[in-house]
């Protein structure tokens, strides 16, 4: 199926959903690899983990051209080469989804509704935050806190971040789609950000997004 959505959150940040239903070859006609690129992919030896990868690559030059590379720096964190744009990428199942943008930080997370959730919460819900009793939602309830959780990570580049103890999810009825907020508090961060949920079949997606007043990108 390749992208099933690209949206321009504004003019300067863009937002693409990959759904994987390509096996390996078409994907590699599809993506482009540098040589960095190719020793990753040969290092992969599981089916869906090269998948994913192409996967990436191919939605990459779908939101920003053939031209765009990714690299990683020591905690794995993605960064585009040439340091044009801020990036955040996530996967989870048979979707793939990228948010990049030239002069907001990103943080993206998506993930397939398909675990007991409940059974493992108590590792990253904290004492302030409220889950629905509700047992339709709940699991969906479960799963944006995690989602977004995870896009508050990777915002604030991952160190030394507690999931559980210093990320916090301010209470909100849970929808299809909507915006909540969360904060991340740490001796080195004390912030506050909006962040967009949406359900996709059965999948959770979670992104936020903020300007810093700082076009410099660095890895």
């Amino acid at each position: 199926m390749g992208c099933i959505t690209k949206h321009y959150l504004n003019e300067n940040t863009v937002l693409g959903v990959w759904k994987i239903e390509e096996d390996i070859n078409t994907l590699l006609r599809m993506a482009v690899l540098d040589p960095e690129d190719k020793k990753r992919f040969r290092g992969f030896a599981s089916t869906s983990r090269k998948l994913e990868f192409l996967s990436v690559r191919a939605l990459l030059a779908e939101l920003l051209g053939k031209d765009a590379r990714i690299v990683y720096n020591k905690n794995n964190k993605p960064f585009l080469k040439d340091g044009s744009r801020f990036i955040s990428i996530s996967h989870s199942h048979k979707l793939t989804s990228i948010i990049t943008s030239i002069t907001e930080k990103v943080g993206i997370d998506l993930e397939y509704m398909n675990q007991n959730i409940g059974a493992f919460a108590f590792k990253f819900i904290n004492r302030k935050e409220k889950i629905t009793r509700n047992k339709e939602n709940r699991k969906y309830h479960l799963y944006i806190h995690w989602c977004a959780k995870e896009s508050l990570y990777k915002i604030c580049d991952k160190e030394g971040i507690s999931i559980r103890r210093n990320i916090t999810i301010e209470p909100f009825e849970v929808n299809e789609s909507g915006l909540i907020r969360g904060s991340v508090k740490t001796k080195k961060i004390n912030d506050s950000f909006d962040l967009w949920y949406s359900r996709y079949d059965n999948y959770a997606i979670v992104w936020t997004k903020k300007d810093y007043g700082s076009k410099q990108i660095s890895g």
